[in-house]
């Protein structure tokens, strides 16, 4: 006796590969809906950088205001990040650098990333010699080619990094 039920077969056979797109905008077209939904995965992305670069970690927040507030600012985060990564990429095209050493060991890397380019920037350091109230001394920071070509792609002058002497 065979009790398979050849219609459900025949009905998943129909329908591999298919999964619902729901959408509460009633003025996309299915076009529309499915072209956004592929962009899924980098906004997923960006999210995953919310809790791994940023740490974002439980917060006992009760006041919505505070909460709204706090998330706020993790959003804003992430357009910065977003927008660094955007102008510097662009940039690159735009002078038709194809990769930036930025990976351990000086490894190079097509898509650069706000995380790497901070990293860059991370030992570049000015000190003040003070006495008293007086500032004796100042020791620039001495940037490195790589900082310096970053700097110029992403149309930051390295007088930002320069004492106003």
């Amino acid at each position: 006796m065979d009790d398979r039920d050849e219609e459900a077969i025949a009905y998943d056979h129909r329908s591999d590969g298919m999964y619902p797109l729901i959408t509460n905008d009633r003025n996309l077209s299915p076009a529309q809906v499915l072209e956004a939904h592929k962009g899924q995965p980098m906004i997923e992305k960006r999210f995953e950088q919310v809790k791994t670069e940023h740490e974002i970690a439980p917060v006992f927040l009760k006041d919505e205001g505070r909460i709204e507030a706090l998330f706020t600012l993790y959003f804003l985060a992430l357009l910065v990040q977003a927008l660094i990564e955007r102008e510097l990429r662009r940039a690159m095209k735009r002078e038709g650098v194809g990769e930036l050493p930025l990976y351990p060991e000086q490894r190079q890397c097509k898509r650069p990333t706000t995380e790497q380019i901070l990293r860059l920037f991370s030992l570049a350091q000015r000190h003040n010699l003070i006495e008293g109230a007086l500032t004796v001394q100042v020791f620039d920071v001495e940037l490195t080619h790589l900082q310096r070509q970053v700097l110029s792609l992403l149309g930051v002058p390295e007088h930002a990094f320069r004492s106003p002497h």
